[in-house]
């Protein structure tokens, strides 16, 4: 169920950096999205965002809210809306597994990423995860700044 980080086969779409930043990341799910024409043109062009977006289970199925689409210009009237509910497809199980995370243990879900995968379909990267208090983002800065130092001593040294 991982997404296509270094994988050339994959093209990213979108990246969410920020959610490592704010939130523990657990369980992670690829799904699919349903989308227009125009979305999926305009999501080659490579200018959308998911960094303020979320989703959540509504009705048995899972939805992608506020995420930034930008409209495709040759469109004309036939354009779609930037910032529209989207569809998540998801297996029935794994709709089932998100919602009890988010209903008895509090948690998100959260997208990381839109990638197009090594058929061309879009696809998500959403995991379930737990927001960090302030002292544990600082906990993370602070393990990062001591391994880049870590690593700086090392090459040096060797």
């Amino acid at each position: 169920m991982s997404g296509g980080t270094g994988d050339p086969r994959y093209k990213l779409a979108a990246d969410n950096r920020r959610a490592r930043y704010d939130f523990e990341i657990g369980q992670v799910f690829e799904a699919g999205i349903m989308l227009t024409g125009t979305e999926i043109k305009s999501l080659r062009g490579g200018r959308s965002t998911i960094s303020d977006s979320y989703a959540a289970e509504k009705g048995g199925e899972v939805w992608l809210y506020n995420a930034y689409i930008p409209e495709y210009l040759q469109a004309n009237q036939f354009n779609h809306e930037t910032r529209r509910p989207r569809k998540l497809l998801l297996h029935k199980k794994e709709i089932g597994r998100l919602a009890v995370a988010v209903q008895r243990e509090g948690m998100t879900i959260v997208p990381l990423k839109i990638f197009f995968n090594d058929k061309g379909r879009a696809k998500v990267e959403i995991a379930l995860a737990r927001g960090k208090k302030l002292h544990d983002k600082r906990a993370t800065e602070k393990e990062r700044d001591w391994n880049r130092e870590k690593s700086r001593v090392l090459r040096d040294r060797g």
